[in-house]
């Protein structure tokens, strides 16, 4: 059954008029009168009684109604659904992310795009660590993941949304957290709490090459598979931790975070995407990003004015 001859069915008998029926269909009358002839073969029922003054439904043609309209209603339906989201304004996006560092830029994301995109599902995937995250992209399992800078991998674009920096966090009764802050080699006799060595995190790498650069390697006595755990376990006196400025929300009874003494260790936190990914709905929700979580200024205009947004292009 041809979708077209079941258009030219309910216009005739919308307008019970043959003439009339080609004219709204922009036809010629002929042509139409054939469609009608095959539908009624292939269903192997008259649909009309036809005379000279008159077309009437038949008692088939009334009973096949009904379900041609929902045909041609659902096939619409459909058109304006693939239209919408050829658009960007329809479809799903995965996202990958990990726990603490997100807790900020990940609202923000989603709930400006549910304000301006509603059609677009965002498909969250957590405890999926930068690393991980990078390499999901990367093989287009992801659409969408939340990395730390660097990214060396072809075919990935990224852009920045954040800039952190290493902590260190402690017992509260620790020597040390009376300090206002500490050197990275004072803690190098501590039992270190941190991410599997398999998880793909960007943070345990960033803790080793920073306490090895100090001279050492953390002593890892206990592994968690989140800065909630990992926190807790440091507040229970486990050992120390360093984390992400970004992960200072979250308060323990018991737990204490100093800076870094003389650090300049920065970690850009990124929004990376498959450069080739031909989703009109990532696009839509790059371009949501780009207004929702802002490029950081570079450190030279930062307070010289209001902040300014990072240009975009979705094509990138």
């Amino acid at each position: 059954m041809e979708l077209r001859h079941v258009t030219a069915f309910v216009a005739v008998a919308e307008e019970l008029h043959f003439g009339r029926a080609a004219q709204r269909l922009q036809m010629a009358q002929p042509p139409l009168s054939q469609q009608i002839r095959r539908l009624e073969k292939e269903l192997g029922v008259q649909l009309f009684e036809r005379s000279t003054r008159s077309v009437r439904l038949t008692s088939a043609g009334r009973s096949f109604l009904g379900p041609a309209r929902a045909v041609l209603a659902g096939v619409d339906v459909a058109q304006r659904a693939a239209r919408a989201a050829g658009r960007g304004e329809y479809g799903r996006v995965t996202v990958g992310f990990a726990g603490a560092s997100s807790h900020e830029s990940l609202p923000l994301l989603t709930r400006a795009l549910r304000a301006s995109h509603p059609g677009i599902e965002l498909v969250l995937e957590g405890q999926t660590y930068a690393n991980v995250a990078l390499a999901r992209v990367a093989e287009g399992s992801l659409d969408l993941g939340f990395v730390r800078l660097p990214v060396t991998r072809l075919g990935v674009s990224t852009r920045v949304i954040a800039e952190e920096q290493l902590v260190c966090a402690l017992p509260l009764d620790h020597p040390l957290a009376e300090s206002e802050s500490i050197p990275v080699a004072a803690l190098a006799d501590e039992p270190f709490v941190s991410f599997p060595g398999n998880a793909g995190s960007s943070l345990r790498d960033a803790t080793f090459r920073t306490c090895e650069t100090a001279g050492f390697t953390p002593r890892v006595v206990q592994e968690a598979p989140d800065s909630y755990t990992i926190l807790a376990l440091v507040a229970a006196g486990v050992g120390v931790t360093l984390t992400l400025t970004s992960c200072r929300h979250i308060q323990q009874n018991g737990l204490a975070y100093r800076p870094l003494a003389g650090s300049t260790v920065q970690l850009q936190a990124a929004l990376a995407w498959r450069t080739d990914n031909p989703s009109a709905p990532l696009r839509t929700v790059l371009s949501v990003a780009a207004t929702a979580l802002p490029t950081p200024r570079p450190p030279m205009d930062r307070g010289a004015g209001p902040s300014r947004q990072t240009s975009f292009d979705a094509s990138s």
